[in-house]
């Protein structure tokens, strides 16, 4: 049976950090009080929203539970009155996005594992609910959503689930699973813009 403890921890974490990393990118945007708290809210729930979607899980969380449009409604408050303080930050909107990331990769796998799917559903099951809110949020902006582009951003999701996967198939510690996962494809995501790697691309193009 699921933690509900651990379950809902995961998803209220990565709901605050992308709702966070949304409200940045408005900020540096120049949008209004109303772009932040869009793009918060869009980021914040959007993956969460497809991944309950997908496992059938309806309402989804997000609109069942206020807590959930609460901690985009706080990262969106926090960014508005203190977003000089997370300037300092070395490119904040992407360390935000890849904990985001790992939590979300993490919380989708689980929580699709839990509902009884097999690993490799419930890993792109992860990887949908990690990359969804960021792929809306940059659309809201005009822009390639990171997904799409050649950084790696989908396989650092791929790797958070899969460890959780490899967890739950071999008896790990739950929480200990999850921690690996969520650091191990923040860590991936943020090494990866800091050395410059790059996904292939198709030969010639």
């Amino acid at each position: 049976m699921d933690v509900l403890p651990l379950g809902l921890w995961l998803d209220l974490a990565g709901t605050f950090v992308f709702a966070l990393s949304g409200a940045m990118l408005a900020v540096q945007r120049r949008l209004d009080l109303f772009g932040i708290t869009v793009l918060a809210v869009s980021a914040g729930l959007f993956g969460g929203m497809l991944r309950d979607v997908a496992l059938g899980a309806t309402p989804p969380a997000a609109l069942e539970d206020t807590r959930y449009l609460l901690a985009t409604f706080a990262a969106a408050a926090v960014i508005f009155f203190g977003h000089r303080l997370m300037d300092r930050l070395l490119r904040p909107v992407m360390v935000l996005d890849a904990l985001g990331l790992g939590l979300f990769a993490v919380s989708g796998c689980r929580k699709a594992l839990l509902a009884g799917l097999d690993p490799l559903a419930a890993i792109i099951l992860g990887i949908l609910t990690a990359v969804g809110g960021g792929a809306l949020r940059d659309m809201l902006v005009a822009e390639v959503p990171h997904v799409l582009r050649d950084e790696v951003y989908a396989l650092a999701a791929l790797v958070g689930a899969g460890i959780v996967a490899a967890g739950y198939a071999w008896g790990w510690s739950d929480a200990w699973a999850a921690g690996a996962g969520v650091v191990i494809a923040a860590a991936l995501r943020i090494v990866s813009v800091w050395r410059g790697w790059r996904a292939p691309r198709a030969p010639g193009s």
